[in-house]
């Protein structure tokens, strides 16, 4: 491992603690900005002032701005992210209980993406301005310009209700008792649609990015090179060109896990699936 490696890690680690802080501070001014009072919420109308007026100091919510600000900030930090005054748990059970169905839905939908979006754009690079080619921008650019909500409403409606092919929502079948693979396989039939719904827009954009990546390649002197001493053509690209090629939509996967993960409850294929988005 090259010595300067370590060194840029440690500098991007310490860059990124104020941009945290940033966040932090900013979510602590949006929470006191946001209308209604968190203890009535709590408590309900029902009590007297003394009662609320003991719900603050639990909470510490008649202290100073500054010093909630901290406390607020060193929860964070320790890893107790609070009372969900909505579900009457603890945030952080909140988030573990859908972890698993997020982390699933989110992984299905990025290996659908890469799978078929890098398939896709590989196969439109090599026969540019072909049928094929020109068939997969134009669906990439339709894909790109939908609107996800409509688009996830489609799928619901045309796959679930009308052809009944998938189920409307869930991620298993209501009163099913199945085990071992055809557990597996209820699973995958109810995961369908909403990976199609959450990975649509990611498959698009990879295969555009793979595309111009893999032109860009194949036009490089090295390439050409390849080509000269006799190389096939599989070994040119798969072993040569695709290996530069695939970097920058490596680097692109990292935004789109961020994405996947904060668009999933705005697409109607996926609200009904209980993960973290919801909450």
């Amino acid at each position: 491992m090259s010595p300067s490696l370590p060194r840029y890690i440690a500098r991007r680690l310490l860059q990124s603690i104020p941009l945290i802080l940033g966040i932090l501070i900013f979510s602590f001014v949006l929470i006191q900005l946001a209308p209604g009072d968190p203890i009535m919420l709590l408590a309900g109308e029902g009590g007297d002032a003394d009662y609320y007026a003991t719900m603050r100091a639990y909470y510490g919510l008649d202290r100073p701005l500054p010093e909630q600000l901290l406390r607020y900030v060193g929860a964070i930090l320790r890893g107790d992210f609070g009372y969900s005054f909505n579900y009457r748990q603890p945030v952080f059970d909140v988030i573990l209980g859908r972890l698993p169905a997020t982390l699933l839905l989110m992984g299905s939908a990025l290996i659908f993406a890469l799978t078929v979006g890098v398939g896709l754009g590989i196969i439109s690079a090599l026969r540019p301005r072909s049928l094929l080619d020109r068939s997969i921008s134009v669906m990439t650019l339709t894909f790109t310009a939908l609107p996800v909500f409509w688009l996830g409403q489609l799928l619901l409606m045309l796959f679930a209700a009308r052809l009944r092919l998938f189920p409307v929502h869930g991620m298993v079948s209501v009163r099913a008792d199945y085990t071992g693979l055809r557990h597996l396989l209820d699973l995958l039939h109810h995961l369908v649609l909403p990976t199609i719904a959450l990975g649509l827009l990611q498959l698009a954009l990879l295969t555009r990015l793979t595309r111009t990546s893999l032109r860009e390649q194949l036009a490089e002197d090295y390439v050409r090179s390849a080509r000269a001493k006799g190389l096939q053509e599989r070994i040119v690209v798969l072993r040569h060109a695709m290996r530069n090629a695939m970097l920058p939509v490596i680097t692109i996967i990292g935004s789109h896990v961020g994405t996947l993960i904060t668009g999933a409850g705005e697409r109607p294929g996926v609200r009904a699936i209980r993960g973290n988005p919801r909450v």
